[in-house]
């Protein structure tokens, strides 16, 4: 069973389990602060849970945990109530804490959305220097929650994230070399980043070959941003 209709929810629609719920339907912007909106994902949870009790429970969580800039939001709050009370509900979950998805479509101002558009529309980039993301590509996500569904990895809480996080500027310099163009960036002296540890999964990105942060972006930008 799928809940949710947006990008993460997507990676499951063909590979769908009779036994397992994929929850995808949460609040997904960090700057939310409507509490309708939070009270909207914590019914739904509740609702899901008490159907469905002989099922594992999959829930989508944010890496926005980690970040000291947004200790003490109401969305990080928020996540952290709902991690909460899944592991009070429920007999069978896993709860995956999840970084920058990278994948087709999603929300428009999601950051590598934000920049291929902008290299497409000659518009300036906004660059904070100090700021680094983690950008993970979305199959990825979806692969490394069966390797962990498959191995009775349960009643867990797991970091999904890239082995490295990029800095911005990082990002740009990749995107120009893959498009042949020179962007136009606006440097601001801001901007901040958080390291994200993955013990659970780090061997995934070993096993397959997918350490170099460069190479790992380019195809990232081949699969789904082929055509400026």
């Amino acid at each position: 069973m799928i809940i949710g209709k947006g990008l993460i929810a997507s990676l499951f629609t063909d590979y769908d389990r009779e036994n397992i719920i994929f929850f995808a339907s949460g609040v997904s912007n960090s700057l939310e602060n409507r509490p309708e909106e939070f009270i909207r994902e914590e019914n739904l949870i509740i609702e899901t849970l008490a159907g469905n009790q002989n099922k594992i429970f999959i829930y989508f969580s944010t890496c926005s945990i980690y970040d000291s800039s947004k200790t003490g939001s109401d969305y990080v709050l928020h996540k952290l109530k709902m991690e909460q009370l899944i592991k009070k509900m429920c007999p069978k979950f896993l709860i995956l804490r999840v970084s920058n998805a990278v994948g087709k479509g999603g929300n428009p101002n999601l950051l590598m959305n934000y920049i291929v558009r902008a290299v497409k529309n000659n518009e300036t980039i906004n660059v904070h220097t100090k700021a680094t993301r983690n950008l993970i590509d979305v199959e990825d996500i979806r692969n490394v929650t069966f390797n962990l569904i498959d191995s009775q990895s349960l009643n867990m809480i797991v970091n999904v994230a890239y082995v490295k996080n990029y800095s911005i500027i990082e990002i740009l310099e990749i995107v120009e070399k893959f498009y042949g163009e020179k962007l136009d960036i606006n440097l601001i002296r801001s901007g901040s980043g958080y390291n994200i540890n993955i013990p659970d999964i780090e061997n995934y990105f070993t096993e397959n070959n997918l350490i170099d942060k460069e190479n790992y972006l380019q195809n990232i930008l081949k699969k789904y941003y082929p055509i400026l």
